[in-house]
């Protein structure tokens, strides 16, 4: 399950390895739904796109399939929803022992934190080294933006 998709370039490369993949993004946005399903087309990948708001419980989140694996790539953008995409997390974490989330995380703020949330929902985070699949350089995404362009790569699992 990817979280918060838009063109879903992690689902893509999943679903084009062979997953059997469900891509998500808000369901009160339907240009959300709308790019990742465009996406998919432009891909020629067969997926199935669902409409997922962090932090509500709704049909779509309680009758997903099990899953070994939730992804997220820069969803930790702003504060304001990083518990809503915890609670979410926590919830799939816990309907599915050994399943892990998986996620990037884009330096922005050194006040910013998942620290105090990750021990509110009972979840620990490790840190996937970026060296070990040579992703470690220097300005990776090549942008002259100002700040921190340092990501990190997040393992989480249920306490």
């Amino acid at each position: 399950l990817e979280l918060g998709a838009g063109t879903a370039l992690p689902g893509v490369v999943a679903a084009k390895c062979g997953a059997n993949v469900t891509l998500s993004d808000s369901s009160q946005l339907a240009k959300c739904l709308s790019n990742t399903k465009h996406s998919c087309v432009a891909n020629n990948v067969n997926v199935s796109v669902i409409g997922l708001t962090w932090g509500l419980f709704t049909p779509p989140l309680l009758n997903l399939p099990p899953l070994d694996y939730i992804v997220a790539s820069d969803c930790f953008y702003d504060p304001s929803v990083f518990e809503e995409i915890l609670v979410t997390v926590s919830y799939l974490l816990d309907s599915n022992p050994g399943a892990v989330f998986l996620c990037t995380y884009q330096e922005r703020a050194c006040d910013w934190s998942l620290e105090a949330l990750l021990h509110k929902w009972s979840m620990t985070c490790s840190t996937i080294p970026l060296h070990t699949f040579d992703a470690d350089t220097d300005n990776i995404a090549h942008s002259h933006l100002p700040g921190s362009h340092k990501i990190h790569l997040f393992q989480i699992k249920k306490s």
